[in-house]
């Protein structure tokens, strides 16, 4: 059986084919990525749940869905810390944890996307032209030349979500649902811009 290490963070969630510059400085992270390195380069990003501050040390609970990665680009600093390029691989559910390393490995479970019906399709094409549109002119000269499921995780990678709506994008069961959640987010986060600030409260 072979075991794939985790990477718990609070803030960060990786998905298919997307990049992720990360900078590994903890002990056990660069014990990680040493041990990843003369293995199969890959990792596993998966987010840590709400209330890991008290037991960052530890082994905080973390969400049972994540993303493997790939070590694409790789550079050892003078002081033992690395910078690494992951290129995310495959979603994942976290089957059991292995406690033998002084980091995180878990046996997972690969979640392969559901295939996409006729109707799913059709509606991921409207979905591409609703995110041009939405993303103005800045996003929509590259946007007709990416794949599908590039442009939309790439989205989903870049865009300033908060990390619980990234994990709830990753989880999504197939590309056309992650599509129209994206779309959902953005549309939600240009209302919340236009409304006014709320008034302060009045004390008595």
């Amino acid at each position: 059986m072979t075991l794939l290490p985790l990477f718990p963070l609070p803030n960060v969630v990786l998905f298919p084919g997307a990049l992720l510059p990360l900078h590994i400085f903890e002990p056990r992270y660069r014990a990680m990525t040493a041990d990843a390195l003369e293995r199969d380069r890959r990792l596993g990003m998966v987010l840590l749940q709400p209330g890991w501050e008290t037991d960052y040390d530890g082994r905080p609970p973390i969400f049972p869905v994540g993303c493997s990665g790939v070590i694409v680009y790789s550079t050892e600093l003078e002081d033992g810390r690395y910078n690494i390029v992951l290129r995310g691989l495959d979603r994942f559910r976290v089957v059991n944890e292995d406690h033998g390393r002084p980091y995180r490995r878990a046996e997972i479970e690969v979640m392969p996307d559901r295939p996409l019906d006729d109707d799913e399709r059709a509606e991921l094409a409207d979905l591409r032209a609703t995110l041009a549109t939405l993303l103005g002119s800045a996003y929509v000269e590259p946007l007709p030349s990416m794949p599908d499921a590039e442009l939309v995780h790439t989205l989903a990678q870049t865009l300033d979500f908060e990390p619980i709506e990234k994990q709830a994008l990753l989880e999504r069961e197939n590309l056309s649902l992650r599509a129209r959640s994206l779309v959902e987010l953005i549309e939600m986060k240009k209302l919340m811009a236009t409304m006014p600030p709320s008034l302060p409260r009045q004390r008595h």
